[in-house]
């Protein structure tokens, strides 16, 4: 299986250095072979893993900014963002502290297991984030873990004061939005996906509860 195909595609015109693209290529070959063993992406979206995950993921690297210290991607699951964008930062933001919290075992042990490969330095919480004690994140990212109502509840605790959301969302974005509004007050902005136009990468400031 070609799992490189599409790579070039997917970072041309980012400024990756060769270090960060030998990461990402460790990356994607661990994906794969922990897929074959545990149900970390759709095995239908494997041989597209560069164009389907990937290229999805690194949206949210290039939006995480200097000033930032600590990041954390919850429901982390196959990596993706959290691993994507930790490879990012070594290189670009390497002062920034990196969580991943997954409450599935193997999961944990596959995250684990492929940032020693990748030779990142990552913190990964084993649990579910409704027990993580507050980690006052300036960012906080996920993806395809749950409505967006939801991961606000999920997110809003470990938030430091002025951090925000990046959610990487599908075509129904606008109506989880309204949906959320019922219960949440917060600044929003969007971003067109580079992998699809119906989709965006969603970035939520000042969220609280109405």
């Amino acid at each position: 299986m070609k799992i490189a195909a599409g790579r070039d595609e997917v970072l041309a015109g980012l400024d990756v250095s060769r270090e960060t693209i030998e990461r990402l290529d460790c990356y994607a070959g661990e994906l794969v072979k922990w897929t074959r063993r545990i149900n970390l992406v759709a095995k239908s979206t494997v041989e597209n893993l560069w164009e389907r995950h990937i290229a999805d993921s690194l949206q949210v690297a290039y939006r995480i900014e200097t000033q930032d210290q600590t990041y954390c991607d919850i429901g982390s699951g196959g990596g993706l963002p959290g691993l994507i964008v930790a490879a990012v930062l070594k290189e670009k933001r390497p002062h920034i502290s990196v969580n991943l919290v997954e409450s599935d075992q193997r999961k944990c042990a596959f995250l684990l297991s492929t940032a020693r490969a990748m030779d990142l330095s990552i913190n990964v919480i084993s649990d579910r984030v409704e027990n993580v004690l507050p980690m006052k994140a300036d960012v906080m990212s996920a993806r395809a873990l749950a409505e967006l109502s939801k991961l606000l509840t999920y997110c809003q605790p470990h938030l430091a004061e002025g951090g925000r959301c990046l959610f990487l969302k599908g075509a129904s974005y606008r109506q989880e939005v309204k949906a959320a509004l019922e219960f949440w007050r917060f600044e929003s902005k969007e971003w067109v996906s580079r992998t699809n136009d119906q989709s965006v990468l969603l970035e939520l400031r000042n969220i609280a509860n109405v």
